[in-house]
């Protein structure tokens, strides 16, 4: 399968869900909206596993931030019925990760200045 990604705006986080598996192990889950600027099927409802990916996610991001989505797709069975959904590995945030005007001059600057070396 090919990498699936979309780009769009943060509008909606909804709140932290937690609970304790079979095996007794905590979990927790953070489900978001994301919109595109699509003209159809513009609206992904994903989620995100792991205390630490959440405290990631909800340091960096936050409704309306502008961010691309790697995701997959996954299917469960559950009594008979099936549910899919989408989850989000790899979260970019457009201007979190983006550089800053201070970043980019300097940049240029260096590149200016090894134009004028001697040799």
């Amino acid at each position: 399968m090919s990498e699936l990604k979309i780009t769009g705006n943060i509008t909606k986080i909804l709140p932290i869900q937690k609970g304790t598996s079979k095996a007794g192990k905590d979990w927790q889950k953070l489900n978001f909206l994301v919109q595109t600027d699509d003209e159809y099927n513009n609206l992904y409802y994903f989620e995100i596993f792991g205390e630490d990916k959440i405290n990631n996610f909800t340091k960096w991001n936050k409704v309306t931030s502008r961010v691309t989505i790697g995701f997959n797709v996954k299917t469960n069975e559950f009594n008979g019925k099936y549910y899919t959904s989408l989850v989000a590995w790899n979260i970019f945030n457009e201007f979190k990760d983006a550089p800053s005007e201070a970043e980019k001059e300097r940049k240029e600057e260096v590149e200016s200045s090894n134009d004028d070396l001697p040799f």
